[in-house]
Order: C-alpha cells, then sequence, then structure tokens
C-alpha cells in the first residue's frame, strides 16, 4: 500500500493550471521580457560622438614588404645543406612594420607604428584608430609605409573633403588602387 506521501501519488492532475490559464501565463511573462528589452533599446540615450561631430576611422590590415633582398646561394652554400633544403634563392623572412601619420588641417592627429605578428615577424601588421574631429571642411593629409629599405616608396595622400555631423570617413590601404583610399 502506499502512503500519500509518495511522489506518485502526490502529483495529480488537479495541481496544474489548466491549459489556458498557462497560456495566458507565458504570454504576460514573454510580454514583459519583451517591454524591458524593447526600453533598454531606446534609454538611455547613447552618443558616440557629439552632434557637431564626425568619425575618421583608420583601419589597415597589411603584409608588410620583406626587410631585405633575396640572394641567390653559391654552389658551396648549397652543398652545405642538406637536399630538401637546396632552395638556390634565400629570402629573409621578416616583414617590415606598417607606419602611418594622419594630419588634420595640419595638426598630426595619428601617428603608428605596427610590428609585424608572428614569432619571426613573419605576419600582417594591422593600424585600427578612432579619430574624432569636427563636422565641416577638413584637409586631410596621410603618410604610409610598408618598407623598411632605404629608397623604398611613401604612400602619400591629401584630400579635401567635407563631413557632415555623424558621419563616418573611413581611411584604408588597397595597392590595387594606387594606395591610400578615403572611403
Amino acid at each position: 500500500m502506499k502512503s500519500s506521501t509518495d511522489p506518485i501519488v502526490a502529483a495529480t492532475p488537479q495541481s496544474r493550471p489548466a491549459g489556458p490559464v498557462r497560456w495566458l501565463g507565458q504570454f504576460l511573462l514573454y510580454g514583459l521580457f519583451a517591454l524591458v528589452i524593447g526600453v533598454f533599446t531606446q534609454w538611455p540615450p547613447y552618443h558616440p560622438i557629439g552632434e557637431d561631430e564626425a568619425l575618421i576611422k583608420v583601419s589597415v590590415a597589411r603584409l608588410g614588404q620583406p626587410v631585405g633582398e633575396c640572394r641567390r646561394l653559391s654552389d658551396e652554400e648549397l652543398a652545405k645543406l642538406p637536399p630538401n633544403m637546396r632552395d638556390p634563392i634565400r629570402c629573409p623572412r621578416e616583414r617590415s612594420p606598417l607606419s602611418m601619420e594622419v594630419h588634420v588641417n595640419g595638426a598630426r592627429m595619428l601617428q603608428r607604428v605596427a610590428e609585424p605578428g608572428g614569432l619571426s615577424k613573419d605576419g600582417a601588421a594591422a593600424i585600427y584608430e578612432r579619430l574624432v574631429v569636427s563636422a565641416g571642411k577638413q584637409r586631410i593629409s596621410v603618410r604610409f609605409n610598408d618598407d623598411v629599405r632605404p629608397g623604398a616608396r611613401v604612400y602619400e595622400h591629401d584630400a579635401n573633403v567635407t563631413l557632415v555631423p555623424g558621419q563616418v570617413l573611413v581611411i584604408d590601404f588597397d595597392a590595387e588602387k594606387g594606395g591610400i583610399v578615403l572611403l
């Protein structure tokens, strides 16, 4: 004989709320949850920049040029190497750091050098910066270098732009488009 404290006997169908009551309870709880989310999407107001400001984002990720020139190995040097390592041309693994300067209306806003990644410094380097400037006409000058060898090309770009409040101007580097690009 089972006692009344037995869990199987204690759970009776009459102790659960009826079907429509459960649905109404779920509807009310989900509605309350949606209301809380809706309130916090609008309040408190968030303004990443001021009303009369614009944003310049510098976003460059690039593999720098090798730090040295490739050279051809002599026959004696090749003979000293194991057969599987006998590549006649030896190039340095290390890459050049990226360096960038951004001037807005003659004032330097950014000067940054980004070292290449990787244990052998043979990976890509990245420069990501966010510059808040006043809206209106701006003279932007950008200098970029990805090669530390003497006589290497330094990319330069000068532009007059008119930034509207809240606008985001992106400075990027695209070798296929000739270098520095303003988007």
